[in-house]
């Protein structure tokens, strides 16, 4: 799947664009429909520990699944949002899928 990431506020280094890629490739197991997802890292300038946004728009055709999380580490959120997408996506197919 093409992962499109893009950082705002700061310069992502290679290792986390790796990371980000390898979990969202993981999505294509539970739905293998997806079409493109757009991945946007964000800092925020707070005091506050959890500063770090992780937003994913996932497009599926007629629909595009968005999920934002906001955590203490990049890779907490993109664990967080992988799982709420996975969640997500088993749900659509289930929808889509004929009962018998």
């Amino acid at each position: 799947m093409k992962v499109n990431t893009q950082s705002v506020n700061f310069n992502a280094d290679q290792k986390l664009i790796d990371f980000v890629q390898k979990r969202m490739d993981k999505l294509d197991l539970f739905y293998d429909k997806v079409i493109s997802s757009d991945v946007f890292l964000k800092v925020e300038n707070t005091s506050d520990k959890e500063n770090k946004i992780f937003e994913a728009r996932v497009s599926v055709p007629g629909d595009s699944l968005v999920v934002k999380k906001q955590c203490k580490t990049f890779e907490e959120g993109v664990d967080m949002a992988v799982a709420s997408l996975e969640r997500q996506l088993k749900k659509r197919k289930e929808k889509l899928r004929p009962h018998l």
